[in-house]
């Protein structure tokens, strides 16, 4: 195939048939399942453990997982595109499914033997348990290597103390603790270990659940207590000291999920703005052929397929497997959790009054996008992970 018809055939963002299958199959079910209950659930603060399961069935749970082992046997890229079509409409929803299917199940997938792959992997791939990864602590947020929490070897366990703040799908409701949780701590030397803990062990017990968030209201926030949790020693994950390579390492497909939130906010702001503007008249003309109002448009497009290219660019060449992007993954987060607050803030500039109510959509993308810029890393710790990477390596720009 000559070379200029490659190039132009290629779409970066469906790059195969099951990728856009993916998609098409995203959207049909965001439309009739996600979009309808996203409202209720962002007013009430409650989670819908009903649609979660559903996304189970879908294989998107385990999409990150190989076929062999019951998940889905897809990509980086396939992530991208459930986590930015879902956010579309739901992204407090979505950040509950990101916690579940990238926090602990990708994470647990890629650190575990086979030992606890039989014991765990089949109840989250299916939705039936609900997951969550559990790193920050009251008192420590970007600076993880100062956490607090420790695990002592106690025979044929493991004692974990240590309290862990901020943690999604901590709580399902006010009473009721998520069932599984990888837990970061540090063992005797004093490095970072991980450990999986069930709602059950003894020693653990939901501190409380976070009420009157911003946004991300459909997405249940709790702080976790772990009071001499003893734990089966089998529950390690890897070897003692070494999960601080796990947590760098699925940290960049955090980022890149996150990132993709980002554009399916932006995706949307899009579309509401672009609609109200040739509805809503002023002056006997439609606002969209006002130059303020254009201008929101026009650079809020450009703003989101700068980022969206970028995401998928780095979703592209990203392996699961291995770290080593940390530069690319900082990079698309902070610029695309950025990119999709000011796309949110400007659709509420355009919509005006209506834009500032609860009825708009807009409204709600606008609160969900602010968090964005904080979870997974703040934008501050992106600037400086970047600039440290690109000190180390001048040669990356010729790239």
């Amino acid at each position: 195939m000559p070379v200029a018809e490659t190039t132009t055939s290629f779409d970066l963002f469906n790059p195969t048939d099951e990728h856009r299958m993916l998609r098409e199959t995203l959207r049909d079910f965001v439309e009739a399942e996600v979009e309808p209950q996203a409202a209720e659930h962002d007013r009430n603060e409650t989670f819908n453990l009903g649609l979660f399961r559903k996304l189970g069935e879908l294989g998107l749970h385990g999409i990150t997982v190989s076929e062999e082992d019951g998940g889905s046997g897809m990509d980086a890229v396939a992530a991208v595109i459930a986590h930015e079509e879902l956010s579309v409409a739901d992204p407090g929803f979505t950040l509950a499914y990101l916690a579940h299917a990238m926090l602990f199940v990708n994470n647990f997938y890629h650190n575990s033997n086979e030992e606890q792959r039989a014991r765990y992997l089949d109840k989250v791939v299916s939705g039936e348990w609900i997951a969550g990864m559990c790193m920050t602590e009251p008192a420590v947020g970007t600076d993880v290597i100062g956490m607090a929490s420790t695990a002592v070897r106690d025979g044929d366990d493991y004692v974990i103390n240590g309290r862990k703040m901020f943690i999604t799908n901590g709580a399902i409701d006010d009473e009721t603790p998520g069932d599984l949780f990888l837990v970061y701590a540090k063992t005797a030397d004093r490095k970072i270990s991980s450990f999986v803990v069930e709602k059950s062990h003894p020693g653990f017990s939901l501190g409380q659940k976070l009420h009157d968030k911003t946004g991300m209201r459909a997405s249940m926030t709790a702080e976790l207590a772990f009071d001499d949790c003893r734990i089966p020693a089998t529950n390690r994950l890897g070897e003692e000291g070494e999960s601080i390579i796990h947590m760098m390492r699925n940290l960049e497909i955090e980022r890149l999920t996150l990132a993709a939130m980002s554009l399916g906010i932006a995706m949307r702001s899009l579309r509401v703005m672009v609609d109200y503007g040739k509805e809503r008249k002023a002056f006997g003309r439609p606002i969209i052929e006002f130059g303020q109002i254009e201008r929101h448009i026009g650079e809020s497009f450009a703003k989101w397929r700068a980022a969206r290219t970028y995401v998928y660019d780095v979703a592209r060449r990203l392996d699961l497997a291995k770290p080593g992007n940390r530069v690319d993954s900082d990079g698309v987060k902070l610029f695309a959790s950025t990119m999709g607050k000011e796309v949110a803030d400007a659709a509420m500039q355009v919509l005006g009054g209506y834009g500032y109510m609860g009825e708009y959509v807009v409204e709600r993308l606008w609160r969900d996008a602010k968090l964005l810029e904080i979870g997974g890393g703040t934008i501050e710790a992106h600037q400086k992970n970047i600039t440290r990477d690109l000190s180390r390596d001048p040669g990356r720009y010729l790239r």
